[in-house]
């Protein structure tokens, strides 16, 4: 027998498989680990098919080493999945079957987690009977007591209630009244929050309706939903019904959510519902934590996973489910090659293995909608609130007034009263800047001198310290002390402008003295459970104020939380980006809808300097329909996204000539690319050669060449090709090529 082989090496010189002999007794599967000779080394790799024939020389033929675990560790449907990107990405295959695995797999840099244990050889009564004859080992009869109690346990445990017990175990196994054996042990990740009681499933009957049109399906039906609730209208207990349906199916559930932050609550609440089927899969996982659980998937052992985007690769088994919570957030979109969408792998995978494809939003993104108004989904519309509750009562401040009014801080009077009628009504409140730090940049008032970091075009952000404060980069993490004298014109006259989180939290202890607050951002949520920390300290109404940027703006539910305050509504309003408007109208809407989730009423107060925008406006109506429509139309006449693609070249190298000779030649290659197909050049609406709105980033120049294409058969024969053309050599420069881009700086 001959197997086929991917070896796990990223380049297009070896992305062909190559075949190996299996020896004697062996017994492979396609997706099993290997370990194969390949030129002089020994390299992992993976196996595509096996075959009986081959037509190669047998003197040309190397063995198999052996293989790295007994089972496929990726499974046939994500074998396929794997291919199927790999094509579509025009990259090698080794680089999509990694995204099937845990990093720390490769090169055997996670194991099994193994601890020696202790159990009784004999019976209960024999080990009793024993130990009141261990005369001369008072040490051993105690041993033989306790594992005759408890039966079995770690010698870690043993250890912790018997001093150095290791020789008198020794004796005991060798007298055969003990067994010592290596037991695998998992590492969970602990829960984050303390369980609630499962509330059982009273649906209310928006509820009720759209889980009618969802169950049908999930017995192997298959089917296609765009789920639309207000904020508030209780989607996850959809999904909860949902997945207990799948369940009682035999099937396998995947919900993902777009941010790390809710992962703790989630899995809490579907722990609480499905104890240990379910897992959790995302980065702050420690490299062991992620290998057990996804080992647990790979057996069948956990058959809910709740994860970030990468968690759409489990290998669930008998899929039947998978859900996209918040589908709107750009954060399913990987950046890094290669390049995915986890919503559009996440219907792949449906359609692969018959399952439902749940997305879901209060303010779903502009695509998923026109397709659901087109039939690609099923649209189902939860307009109200659980028990009818009313959506919180929106007030919009003009912040030009409050500085005409001598008002130079970043709280208006009304939030400000707001906040101090919260707190005295023991309430909570949530703060939304969607900017870190204290001030958002620093500036000579004599010549109006920026500073910037020396490594990219950006404006560097103070943070406030313990000791002295630092400016620090948001992009690249370069940090120095602010200078006291202008480094351009010798001036003394440096300020502070702008405000990020830092600044909000001290403005309302100034506020509020005594009252406790938690601050939610890049810089207070590192480590391991950095967000479930800060959450617990707000739920359990120890916090009373929760300050953060739009990570604390999605899906998260506080049922004390009565007051929102938007601090800076314009922040998004304004970036250089097809796509501004869109996510203004979200992040507003989304934490708006964090206020009065609970039985008491909800108020927002959104601060603006634009009150007149209509995206202000849509969001504080929590008007979705609105402004689809005037998105909708806007884009259909400024030929943007869904009706184009728009393709981009980056070129980034720390010359800047050579970032500049790099799109230079890829301009030129387009062009001629263009020339040799007539029929695409009316496909192609506009290309530009020139510099992103960030020219410098981590010490790199950057260049980008911007296509604009209308979505046809065309359009798709051209991107291939102009992958390729990216992939060529290009000196000192690197190049990245990107369709539809999350970010456009």
């Amino acid at each position: 027998m001959f197997c086929q082989v991917i070896i796990d090496i990223v380049h297009e010189n070896v992305a062909s498989p190559f075949t190996y002999r299996i020896p004697e007794g062996m017994q492979l599967q396609p997706g099993q680990r290997v370990s194969v000779p390949f030129g002089r080394l020994q390299k992992e790799g993976i196996v595509l098919s096996l075959t009986e024939q081959c037509e190669l020389e047998a003197n040309r033929i190397r063995n198999v080493i052996e293989p790295l675990e007994e089972y496929a560790a990726i499974p046939p449907e994500l074998m396929n999945l794997a291919e199927e990107m790999a094509r579509e990405a025009h990259c090698p295959l080794a680089e999509t079957l990694r995204l099937m695995l845990p990093a720390q797999m490769r090169g055997g840099r996670v194991h099994v987690k193994t601890e020696r244990t202790a159990c009784l050889n004999v019976t209960r009564e024999e080990a009793l009977s024993a130990a009141e004859r261990e005369k001369r080992s008072p040490k051993r009869a105690a041993l033989l007591r306790f594992l005759a109690d408890e039966n079995i346990h770690t010698v870690k445990e043993i250890t912790s209630l018997v001093k150095d017990p290791n020789e008198a175990l020794k004796k005991l196994a060798a007298d055969g009244m003990i067994r010592l054996e290596s037991e695998e042990m998992l590492r969970t990740p602990g829960n984050v929050f303390e369980q609630p009681e499962d509330p059982g499933f009273t649906l209310t009957p928006g509820q009720e309706e759209a889980l009618e049109e969802i169950l049908p399906c999930l017995n192997g039906k298959g089917g296609r939903f765009l789920l639309h609730g207000v904020t508030g209208s209780g989607k996850t207990e959809v999904f909860m019904a949902a997945v207990r349906s799948a369940l009682n199916y035999g099937r396998s559930a995947i919900i993902l959510v777009p941010e790390i932050a809710l992962t703790p609550q989630m899995v809490s609440w579907f722990r609480s519902r499905f104890g240990p089927v379910a897992a959790v899969i995302h980065s702050r996982l420690s490299p062991g934590e992620r290998f057990d659980e996804w080992r647990r998937i790979r057996r069948g052992d956990a058959r809910v996973v709740i994860g970030a985007r990468s968690a759409v690769f489990s290998p669930a088994r008998d899929l039947g489910l998978i859900v996209v919570d918040e589908e709107h957030e750009s954060t399913y979109l990987n950046d890094h090659h290669p390049q995915y969408d986890a919503r559009e792998v996440a219907r792949k995978r449906c359609d692969r293995e018959n399952a439902t494809l749940v997305l879901a939003s209060a303010t779903p993104s502009i695509l998923s909608f026109a397709r659901a108004r087109r039939g690609d989904y099923m649209l189902l519309e939860m307009p109200r609130r659980v028990m009818n509750r009313p959506l919180p009562e929106v007030e919009i401040i003009d912040m030009r007034e409050e500085l005409e009014n001598g008002n130079r801080t970043v709280l208006s009077g009304a939030l400000r009263k707001a906040l101090k009628d919260c707190s005295a009504r023991g309430e909570q409140a949530m703060l939304l800047m969607n900017r870190r730090g204290y001030n958002s940049f620093v500036s000579c008032r004599t010549c109006g001198y920026v500073v910037k970091c020396p490594n990219c075009d950006i404006s560097m952000t103070y943070h406030m310290a313990s000791t002295d404060g630092l400016l620090r980069c948001h992009y690249c993490g370069q940090m120095m002390k602010p200078p006291a004298i202008c480094p351009e014109c010798g001036g003394k006259y440096i300020r502070y402008f702008g405000a990020g989180t830092q600044k909000v939290e001290e403005e309302v202890h100034k506020l509020l003295p005594g009252v406790t607050t938690v601050r939610m951002d890049y810089d207070t949520t590192g480590g391991k459970d950095g967000h479930g920390r800060i959450l617990e300290e707000f739920r359990s109404g120890r916090a009373r104020v929760l300050i953060g940027t739009q990570m604390i703006a999605k899906g998260l539910d506080f049922p004390k939380v009565t007051l929102v305050g938007v601090v800076a509504a314009d922040m998004t309003l304004n970036l250089p980006d097809y796509r501004s408007r869109e996510r203004t109208f979200q992040l507003l809407t989304q934490v708006a809808g964090r206020a009065g989730r609970g039985e008491r009423p909800g108020r927002v107060i959104i601060q603006t300097y634009k009150p007149e925008d209509p995206v202000i406006g849509y969001a504080a109506g929590q008007d979705y329909r609105s402004f689809f429509e005037d998105e909708f139309r806007r884009r259909r006449h400024g030929l943007y996204p869904p009706f184009t693609l728009l393709v981009r070249f980056l070129t980034e190298s720390v010359s800047e000539d050579a970032a500049l000779a790099a799109a230079n030649r890829i301009e030129q290659g387009t062009r001629k690319m263009l020339e040799a197909h007539p029929e695409w050049q009316k496909k192609l609406l506009l290309i530009s050669n020139d510099a992103p709105s960030v020219k410098v980033l981590r010490g790199k120049n950057r260049r980008h060449v911007l296509m604009k294409l209308l979505v046809s058969r065309e359009a798709d024969e051209m991107i291939a090709a102009m992958n390729e053309l990216s992939r060529e050599e290009y000196e000192n420069a690197e190049v990245w090529f990107e369709v539809n881009p999350t970010t456009m700086m």
